[in-house]
């Protein structure tokens, strides 16, 4: 016979735990620890047994009470339990009292930061890149933070380290050609929102909510560094090149535009095809070249 657990019964949810102002039963424990010393000392002094027993019982309340404070600081919580058994949590800063018998377990509700090691990982295109992150998180349910997880802030910097590992195996770190495909590189701000909430779904468990994440070290593995940044210089010239090549071509054809039809009909300067083509070409020459051009004078005709 197999027994089916219901997981959502499981889970604690946090709630407010019963605790009142601490000012008032730590003067009530300071008086009823002069009062009960006082009639220790009378006991003691008069050797009357009753009067032992009643400051003996006094003292006794006095420490079961003085049990009962603690403090908190601002964005500090405690969580309260009994035996065992989760019985709330106090948000309120400041002395605080309650059942003597609670467990206490403080809880900083502060927004702290992680910084992941910087790991080698496999890229989409199965490149061996380093990669790092910085986390940004915050406790907002001390019942989950303390109860689903063993230890929380150990929790968080393991599944930290997972997600940026599993987000640097989804994206490519550069996709050079191809400039629809998301890269670690160039499209920062989508990349952070993707770990961000894959972040959020891995730690929402434990009643963290991540308010930011960010890759902060990012770059080729160091066998690869080299040949990488050697393909990243040609891309780039091959680009460049491609841009010089297109406005070049817009400024030819303007140019024997402007030419063939000039300002009036007896500024035109007609040109047939072999004259169009060689005034082309040795255009393209001049403004395509990476070196100053030499001009070569022609003091004879064109014509055949």
């Amino acid at each position: 016979m197999s027994t089916v657990i219901d997981n959502q019964a499981l889970t604690v949810t946090e709630r407010r735990g019963q605790a009142v102002e601490g000012m008032f039963p730590a003067v009530l424990v300071i008086l009823g620890g002069l009062f009960g010393g006082l009639l220790l000392f009378r006991a003691s002094d008069t050797l009357n047994g009753a009067l032992f027993t009643v400051a003996a019982l006094v003292l006794t309340a006095v420490v079961a009470g003085a049990f009962g404070l603690y403090m908190l600081q601002p964005n500090q919580a405690g969580v309260l339990m009994l035996f065992g058994d989760y019985r709330g949590t106090d948000r309120v800063p400041g002395l605080r009292w309650t059942n003597p018998l609670y467990r206490r377990r403080k809880v900083s509700l502060r927004i702290r930061n992680f910084n992941t090691s910087t790991s080698k990982v496999n890229d989409a295109n199965g490149n061996p890149i380093m990669v790092a992150a910085v986390v940004v998180w915050q406790v907002v349910d001390t019942a989950h933070a303390v109860f689903e997880v063993d230890d929380f802030v150990h929790y968080v910097m393991i599944q930290a380290e997972a997600a940026v590992r599993h987000l640097a195996r989804s994206y490519p770190y550069d996709a050079f050609e191809d400039s629809h495909v998301v890269t670690l590189i160039g499209e920062v701000d989508e990349v952070n929102r993707s770990l961000t909430i894959e972040l959020q779904e891995r730690l929402g468990a434990a009643g963290v909510n991540v308010l930011e994440a960010r890759l902060t070290d990012l770059s080729y593995a160091p066998e690869i560094a080299e040949s990488m940044l050697r393909r990243q210089q040609a891309a780039a010239v091959v680009a460049a090149r491609r841009k010089i090549v297109e406005g070049a071509v817009l400024m030819v054809r303007e140019a024997v535009t402007q030419l063939e039809l000039g300002a009036t009909d007896q500024d035109a300067i007609p040109l047939d095809a072999d004259r169009r083509a060689t005034f082309a070409a040795n255009l393209m020459t001049v403004i395509a070249s990476d070196a100053p051009t030499s001009p070569v004078v022609n003091v004879g005709t064109l014509a055949r």
